[in-house]
């Protein structure tokens, strides 16, 4: 499950639907995706435009779930089609990386803890923001850490607009 033009503008890298998205057929079409789009403070038109924003999870399809939640994305569905399709994007300007799996992948951070990564944020900014996935299930996380609100999603948000509104032609 996945939305992708090569005209897009902004990646969301995420790690794999849910069983709710699953069963939708839609990305995001959960509370995750009502966080996620409040985050980046635009609207669920602008968020589904696939010319401007694409969505490429690791995994397309559910991974079932186990003790802890979730499974995590199966690993062979990324081996098999990421490349090709971060090949064909025409003028990505802005990668939003949610999660462990897709941190890994994109950044390059291994086993580093995600509050680590997600504090480093301005190490890989302002082609690439790690953030914690946007599930209720990290509300704990986002008590714990009030910097985040306060210090990245305005900066988010100022990025998001730049790109979205930039001429085309330009990589802002």
């Amino acid at each position: 499950m996945f939305q992708f033009d090569p005209r897009a503008r902004i990646l969301i890298a995420g790690q794999a639907p849910g069983a709710r998205v699953h069963a939708s057929g839609v990305p995001f079409d959960d509370a995750s995706g009502e966080r996620l789009r409040a985050w980046l403070g635009i609207d669920r038109d602008t968020f589904y435009d696939a010319t401007r924003i694409a969505i490429l999870p690791m995994g397309f399809c559910y991974p079932g779930t186990g003790k802890r939640g979730d499974l995590p994305p199966r690993p062979e569905c990324a081996a098999a089609w990421r490349d090709a399709f971060m090949q064909r994007f025409e003028r990505l300007s802005l990668t939003i990386v949610l999660g462990g799996y897709a941190m890994d992948y994109h950044l390059g951070t291994g086993k580093t803890p995600l509050t680590r990564v997600v504090e480093h944020w301005r190490e890989h900014w302002p082609h690439a923001l790690p953030l914690p996935h946007p599930s209720p299930r990290n509300n704990r996380w986002l008590v714990r850490n009030p910097w985040f609100e306060q210090d990245v999603l305005p900066m988010l948000q100022a990025r998001v607009q730049a790109v979205l509104t930039a001429n085309p032609k330009e990589t802002p």
